[in-house]
């Protein structure tokens, strides 16, 4: 039948129930308790059914129960509460409040394909979209001015299922946008707002969903609207779904397009912060906008984006990065590289590691590189291993000196703890853990919990996963036509009062899900002890396409399916939010296997010690942080390979030993109470150390001292006065890149013939050629630093060089310092210049200009030589 007319249907609540739609609507109620509990209350079996869907859920209560409860005093009284801690959480004076009241005027724009808010909005596919969550919500807690900007898929990630032989089905369900806590966005006379973005030969239109998380909103980008053809409708139907040019297309939606409707909306950023490449094309929307609203070139314009454009990088392998053809990107940019007075050659430029090489793809990494003025990788070693990946970008800059930092991740706290742990909270660590949690004073009073006590509640929380994984069995093995016996075993899988470990995440081969695997026969012997039997949880997706990851899903299965492991290990299907809150709150240990230096961060080990389980990984990603010797165990000490079979030999051997002689020994050693005095004392350790470090509020608050503020600030600065100062900018930097060709550094002398004692001062004296460059505009600095066995300096430190009077030539500046010999050994120095922007520069390396002591005054850029 032809639909005729559209119209909606919203749950009809009784006014005296008015509050729960109010709740309902703001997902701040998906981390409190209390208005978790408040819905449940209502009917056990139809939140279940829902799939914890505040809106769908009550709009399907019949109105008889909604009669009742408007006649319950109790619910209401609770209702009431609930309600009143939603107005006081949203209105109370919040930390960006009371400690940057001055820079009330910024305003964060948060770009991620993906946020994983909670299981009734699956628009996430792995640790990505629940960081980008996470961070929504910390900037709720923090009253951080920051809005979030996304896709709405209508089928969201896919559902797994898997086939008697292991191997991993895919099965979609469409999300019913109305039926979910989201609204669109229309404008004052009601009518839908609508965005326009241009694709090849035609435009589409694009409408927005808000989604309020607490203080904060969350605008999602949705195509599939009658506008537009069904073609292009399914552009936002999938979480990275289609081939590259369907990518593409969905990365112009969500950059330009995200630009574009909080334009439309009023909203002004003063900082965009891409998450993952995925977004980039935002800078080059809004290089157009500022080129079509201010006449700036396009140069300017990319000056005053750079400004205020943070990038942070999550993936620590090129191929983990979208590159699209030069075709593709020339067939759907030709018009904006015509709009900006920018030649298409200058736009693939900006994506290119080399910008002379017409044949390289175009990097969505390199856009987002070269587009902001600040980076970051996501840990310590990640920040690391991206300035090593990525340094071609900054010729000759040393490793250690690429602009790429690190801000590493965490978890929203309040998402991810059980309510058993909390209530122990609540009575021995005070009121505020969950509103302070980077509080270390409040996280040390975990010594204060009694052992007896914690221990109970860990033993709950163990009984209810495993009761769980039993009821999961039994589903899938109905669903797969198991046999009535292999049925019923399920009832007996896992035992609730023997030590079990977790692993669940994406499936990918560098994450090696297969490590524990490599020796069946002693996995078999170690789990099957009988004083000391250990049984693991495993759950995780493989992304439709990577067939290599679904092997290994398929190879677990078949060494799972063995008579002497059967018991010992279980693989819970279709991987989401809900089951990952239930498995980091079951578990007594968290396994993470990645093969170093790959995993980035890695975040779902942190949210274990808040339930008071204990880490073992390999030391890679947070954990080379988050370890501290007593908090947990680490899977070898931080060794790198070039032969990656060896190097799984190596960690599957320690980790079967620490298994066996560590692991199961310190959680079955009993005091004469029945207690692991020495288990729970590492629980304890595990709590202090990581809960008060790895949390997004620690994170949103680097992330705003360091990055959000000055960029704002920068912005602020450059684009007052009518963008004199972009302008200004802009004008210095072209004169800069015009008479950088004359700079050489002609002479650089020291008593390198002396040996000199630790806490000397060793003189350094250079002679600069500037030509008609000013000496206010760079910078000249000795690099000293220790000397390998090659001669090569290592992890050289600059130190400024003041000019001083007595060079003899026009244009030759004399600069003169004193270096510190702070350790013994054979050291090196060079000289170098760099451009300084006088305040107006946030970072001297992005102009990629840079001048070595030896480099002939016309020499293209080559890395620092070293004097001995």
């Amino acid at each position: 039948m032809q639909v005729i007319q559209r119209f909606t249907v919203v749950p009809s609540v009784p006014d005296p129930l008015q509050p729960l739609l109010e709740i309902g609507r703001n997902l701040w109620w998906t981390w409190n308790p209390a208005a978790t509990e408040l819905f449940r209350s209502i009917d056990p079996a139809l939140w279940e059914q829902s799939h914890h869907n505040a809106v769908s859920f009550l709009g399907a209560i019949g109105q008889d129960r909604l009669r009742e409860l408007t006649a319950d005093e109790v619910f209401l009284a609770q209702m009431e509460r609930v309600r009143a801690d939603l107005d006081r959480y949203v209105h109370f004076v919040t930390w960006y409040e009371r400690v940057h009241a001055a820079e009330l005027g910024m305003r964060v724009a948060y770009f991620s394909a993906e946020f994983g808010i909670h299981e009734c909005l699956p628009f996430y596919s792995g640790g990505l979209g629940i960081l980008a969550g996470d961070h929504m919500k910390s900037a709720s807690d923090l009253g951080l001015p920051l809005v979030g900007v996304g896709l709405g898929y209508r089928v969201g990630y896919f559902r797994q299922i898997l086939n008697r032989d292991g191997w991993q089905q895919e099965t979609q369900q469409e999300n019913d946008f109305y039926n979910l806590p989201m609204s669109l966005e229309r404008r004052p006379d009601g009518s839908l707002l609508l965005i326009p973005v241009e694709l090849p030969g035609r435009v589409i239109h694009v409408r927005i969903w808000r989604v309020q998380l607490g203080r904060v909103p969350l605008f999602l980008l949705d195509t599939h609207v009658a506008e537009n053809t069904p073609a292009d409708r399914e552009i936002t139907n999938q979480v990275y779904g289609g081939d590259g040019e369907m990518r593409l297309k969905q990365e112009i939606v969500l950059g330009i397009g995200g630009v574009r409707a909080l334009k439309a909306m009023g909203i002004e950023p003063t900082v965009y912060h891409i998450n993952e490449g995925h977004s980039a094309f935002l800078a080059l929307e809004r290089i157009a906008d500022l080129h079509a609203r201010h006449g700036l070139t396009w140069e300017e314009a990319r000056e005053a984006v750079h400004a205020s454009t943070i990038f942070t990088t999550h993936t620590p392998v090129p191929a983990g990065n979208d590159v699209f053809t030069p075709e593709l990107i020339r067939s759907y940019f030709s018009g904006y590289a015509a709009r900006t007075g920018m030649g298409m050659n200058e736009l693939l430029a900006l994506g290119r590691q080399d910008s002379n090489d017409s044949n390289e793809g175009f990097s969505m990494t390199v856009l987002a590189f070269r587009t902001a003025g600040r980076a970051n990788g996501v840990s310590e070693l990640h920040g690391r291993v991206s300035r090593r990946l990525w340094q071609r970008l900054w010729p000759g800059v040393p490793e250690h000196e690429v602009p790429i930092t690190s801000i590493t991740n965490g978890i929203h706290t309040a998402s991810w703890f059980s309510t058993e742990i909390a209530d122990l909270y609540d009575r021995y660590l005070g009121s505020r853990w969950d509103e302070e949690p980077t509080d270390h004073r409040i996280w040390e009073r975990v010594d204060h919990i009694p052992e007896s006590e914690l221990w109970r509640s860990r033993e709950r929380l163990r009984e209810r996963l495993v009761t769980f994984c039993r009821q999961r069995l039994h589903q899938q093995l109905e669903r797969r036509g198991a046999s009535r016996a292999e049925i019923k075993l399920a009832g007996q899988v896992l035992d609730p009062d023997v030590l079990t470990i977790g692993f669940a995440r994406r499936v990918a081969t560098y994450k090696r899900a297969t490590l524990l695997f490599r020796d069946p026969e002693r996995l078999a012997r170690i789990v099957n002890r009988k004083d000391q039997p250990i049984q693991f949880v495993f759950a995780g997706k493989a992304h439709p396409r990577d067939n290599l990851a679904k092997e290994l899903i398929r190879e677990i299965i078949r060494v799972m399916s063995r008579e002497e492991l059967r018991q010992r290990f279980v693989f819970i299907e279709d991987y989401d939010i809900e089951m990952a809150k239930i498995l980091i709150k079951g578990v007594d240990v968290w396994l993470n296997t990645p093969r170093r230096p790959l995993e980035a961060c890695g975040t779902s080990g942190m949210k274990v010690p808040v339930n008071g389980g204990i880490n073992v990984s390999v030391l890679d990603g947070w954990w080379c942080e988050g370890y501290r010797g007593d908090n947990g165990w680490a899977i070898g000490r931080g060794e790198e390979y070039e032969d990656t079979d060896y190097q799984d030999e190596v960690e599957s051997l320690a980790l079967y030993d620490l298994l066996e002689a560590d692991i199961a020994s310190l959680f079955y050693r009993r005091g004469a109470d029945g207690l692991p005095h020495d288990w729970i004392s590492m629980m304890k350790a595990s709590m202090r150390t990581v809960i008060p470090v790895f949390n997004t509020n620690r994170m949103i608050e680097d992330y705003c001292e360091k990055f959000y503020l000055p960029a704002s600030l920068q912005w602020t600065l450059l684009t007052a006065n009518s963008m004199s100062g972009v302008r200004k900018l802009a004008g210095w930097k072209q004169r800069m890149a015009g008479h950088w060709h004359e700079i050489q550094v002609v002479q650089a002398q020291a008593e390198v013939s002396r040996e000199f004692k630790v806490g000397e001062q060793m003189p350094i004296a250079a002679r600069v050629r500037l030509g008609v460059v000013e000496p206010g505009d760079v910078t000249v600095e000795a690099v000293v630093g220790l000397l390998n066995a090659k001669g090569e300096m290592i992890g050289g430190v600059p130190h400024r060089l003041e000019r001083s009077e007595g060079a003899e030539e026009p244009g030759v500046h004399l600069y003169r310092g004193l270096v510190p010999c702070t350790e013994s050994g054979r050291h090196g120095f060079s000289v170098r210049v760099l451009p300084c922007a006088r305040g107006l520069s946030a970072n001297p390396f992005e102009m990629r200009l840079i001048r070595w002591w030896g480099d002939p005054a016309t020499a293209p850029l080559a890395p620092a030589p070293v004097s001995t």
